[in-house]
């Protein structure tokens, strides 16, 4: 019973996080980013000031969507840490699961049309992907421990995974791919392995005279 409480205090958090966002949204599209206030923004959905950072740290992280850490991604989180399988595949499956969670496909049109308004959001945008390699950066040298240069291993990691990311989403963006992301990020995947392996070089054989 109390696992089907905190499902249903999650979900309205959810819910709450995703009407503050459209809220966000509406009211840029309307007056433009700077012609609301965070207060005019939660009177629009019946919350508080204190609520609202509850679930974003600024105004711009709310037009993106960009909420605090959700307890379900937390979960996914958690149980990379543990693991013990191969470290880029087990980081894979942890993007192609975070992916599904929060799809960033079902509102692009919206989204890019806030942008194209107000293009000045893309800086919190950039600044929110930069967090959020932070954060993966401080997992993988959290689960690797105390290796040789495990910060810098973690940063070329989640550097060359987030490129396969941004290739996978631009195929189903603007390629209108019927693969699903993750057949896309994992057939880029083994292009990047074969690619970064060692091509033994073959000798030319040698005439007998």
């Amino acid at each position: 019973m109390e696992q089907g409480a905190d499902s249903l205090r999650d979900q309205r958090k959810r819910e709450t996080s995703r009407a503050l966002t459209s809220a966000a949204r509406r009211l840029t599209t309307e007056k433009g980013f700077a012609g609301f206030t965070v207060e005019e923004l939660c009177a629009e959905v019946g919350v508080s000031r204190r609520t609202f950072f509850n679930y974003f740290e600024s105004k711009e992280n709310a037009v993106f969507g960009f909420a605090t850490i959700d307890s379900r991604q937390e979960a996914l989180e958690e149980a990379f840490v543990t693991e013990s399988g191969p470290l880029l595949d087990d980081f894979i499956r942890l993007t192609i699961l975070r992916f599904g969670l929060f799809n960033p496909l079902e509102d692009a049109a919206e989204l890019f049309a806030v942008i194209e308004q107000e293009p000045r959001l893309l800086k919190a945008a950039f600044e929110q992907l930069a967090k959020n390699e932070r954060r993966d950066i401080e997992l993988i040298s959290q689960r690797v421990g105390d290796a040789e240069d495990v910060e810098l291993h973690a940063e070329v990691m989640v550097q060359s995974v987030g490129a396969l990311v941004r290739l996978s989403v631009d195929q189903l963006l603007h390629h209108h791919s019927t693969e699903s992301f993750e057949a896309l990020i994992r057939r880029r995947l083994e292009i990047a392995r074969s690619v970064y392996t060692p091509t033994p070089v073959s000798t030319p054989t040698q005439k007998a005279d």
